[in-house]
């Protein structure tokens, strides 16, 4: 079978795990693990490879802005608490328990190969949990949690993993002379990356044509991150900030026309970036079984199983300890939080130390190693049986404890749309108050019945299809728009309110003629 036949059938092969996946409520990832560990020792199958300077580049740039572009920044500071410790602390004893482990395991190996390791395994991945969350109703503030801390965690775990990898090629790294560099780097990726989102938007928004406009959107993002590893800084927290920098001003400059086919695009690479990652780890590891014997194969095994064991235990013990140290701080006087929501309960820590599972991150990481570096094969093993056994194992109980535990959403999201809506459509009535045409009567009719159905319903959708096209209703949706950006600037509404009516918004843009 040729290369291109490969593709092809990877791919719809893929699909159709996804929608099996989807039919039977379970997070697509997994089936993606499980088909790239029978890809492995499937006949004759591809020996694809990949540069590993590559590989970061390649899956982690792109899915890492889309998951950025989507962050509110409003619910990352009202949760910075535990979501920084999640990312720095439980990341770092996730890393130095499996550098540990894998230490008692091999003591031959190397303790920043070890350490390498750690780091590999050590950041969930968001994709998985989201794809269970998208399920159920969990309280809003545990998904925020969990998507801030999949947005951050690889920053922490990726700088620990190049200081290993430093010390592999180096030998004989000091601190003292690194750390500098380290601090120098962070503040300069910031910069770099709040200066590019400053400045790309002035050359995107000239491409008016959709195909073109989205290519420079992929071509952007690679330049930014190749950009910021030529200068020695985090590609990782450059493409955050480059992110989270333009989603505050790019949907007031790009037309609807542009942007519904480009989160469409944006959503199929994401995936199809997903599948390919898997794919080739698989390949990766297929070679490494076939070079091993009987007993070595056991021994990785076992060892995998310890690793794994690992991962889970070190933040399931952190997460629970974590709130129930802050509770009884709470019960004692010693802590006062201004909102005692920001502590989880008991039954909320357990999700989220349950959502842990390895994806995208840990597989490119692991392809990532230079070729040369100390027991690369064991570390991509190590790296793939953790993203398989966590995937399989918490991703398929994810919902059903879940259920089980009986968490409620009481739909903030929902609470603030409404609002907003009502904003939003007054706004609208408004700007075509003064207008004494026919269509004008009729489109203020719609609005008004609009707003009507906004008071009995607030999570009542609109009606697009029977709207005049015309440029009165455009100017109307104008000041709309104009009306949710203020909301989302004043913090009257978070980004997951504002991206649900600016769809709504360019729905009726595009049947306007837009």
């Amino acid at each position: 079978m040729s290369t291109f036949e490969w593709i092809i059938a990877l791919l719809l092969g893929a699909v159709a795990l996804s929608a099996l996946a989807r039919r039977i409520k379970i997070p697509y990832p997994t089936f993606l693990a499980i088909g790239g560990a029978l890809l492995a020792f499937v006949p004759a199958s591809p020996s694809w490879t990949l540069e590993p300077d590559l590989a970061l580049a390649l899956f982690v740039a792109p899915v890492l802005l889309d998951a950025a572009y989507d962050t509110s920044l409003r619910d990352l500071r009202r949760n910075w608490v535990p979501v920084s410790t999640l990312v720095v602390v439980a990341v770092g004893l996730t890393t130095a328990a499996v550098a540990a482990v894998a230490h008692w395991l091999i003591p031959a190996m190397p303790w920043a190969a070890a350490v390498a390791l750690g780091a590999i395994v050590a950041p969930p991945d968001a994709a998985a949990a989201v794809a269970i969350l998208s399920q159920v109703k969990l309280p809003h503030r545990i998904v925020k949690i969990l998507e801030g801390e999949s947005l951050l965690n690889d920053a922490s775990a990726l700088l620990i993993y190049r200081i290993a990898v430093l010390a592999i090629a180096t030998e004989h790294l000091k601190w003292s002379e690194f750390a500098p560099t380290i601090v120098l780097a962070l503040i300069g990726s910031v910069v770099a990356g709040y200066a590019a989102a400053r400045v790309m938007p002035f050359f995107l928004m000239r491409i008016t044509e959709a195909p073109s406009a989205i290519i420079m959107q992929f071509a952007t993002t690679f330049m930014v991150w190749i950009a910021a590893e030529h200068f020695g800084l985090s590609g990782i927290l450059t493409i955050v900030v480059y992110a989270i920098t333009v989603a505050r001003t790019a949907p007031a400059r790009i037309p609807a026309r542009l942007r519904v086919p480009s989160y469409a695009v944006w959503e199929t690479m994401v995936f199809v970036l997903n599948v390919l990652a898997f794919i080739l780890i698989g390949l990766q590891v297929g070679p490494i079984w076939t070079r091993l014997d009987e007993a070595v194969r056991w021994e990785y095994c076992t060892a995998a199983a310890w690793i794994l064991l690992t991962v889970i235990l070190v933040r399931l013990v952190w997460i629970m300890c974590y709130g129930t140290t802050l509770r009884a701080l709470i019960v004692r006087g010693i802590y006062h939080p201004a909102d005692p929501k920001v502590v989880s309960t008991g039954k909320g820590g357990l999700v989220v130390a349950w959502c842990g599972m390895r994806g995208l991150v840990t597989l490119a990481t692991a392809y990532a190693l230079p070729e040369h570096f100390p027991y690369r094969d064991f570390i991509q093993f190590m790296a793939f049986a953790v993203v398989l056994g966590s995937l399989v194992i918490q991703g398929l109980t994810l919902r059903p404890l879940i259920l089980l535990l009986g968490l409620k959403d009481n739909d903030p999201v929902g609470t603030e749309v409404a609002k907003a809506r009502a904003v939003v459509y007054r706004a609208a009535l408004d700007a075509i108050e003064d207008d004494p045409s026919e269509e004008a009567e009729i489109l203020r009719l719609e609005y008004r019945a609009m707003l009507m159905r906004t008071d009995d319903d607030p999570h009542g959708g609109v009606t697009n299809g029977e709207l005049p096209s015309d440029p009165l209703r455009r100017r109307a949706i104008d000041a709309a728009r104009k009306a949710i950006f203020d909301l989302r600037a004043t913090e009257v509404i978070g980004d997951d309110a504002f991206h649900l009516l600016e769809e709504e918004l360019d729905r009726a843009e595009l049947s306007a003629g837009g």
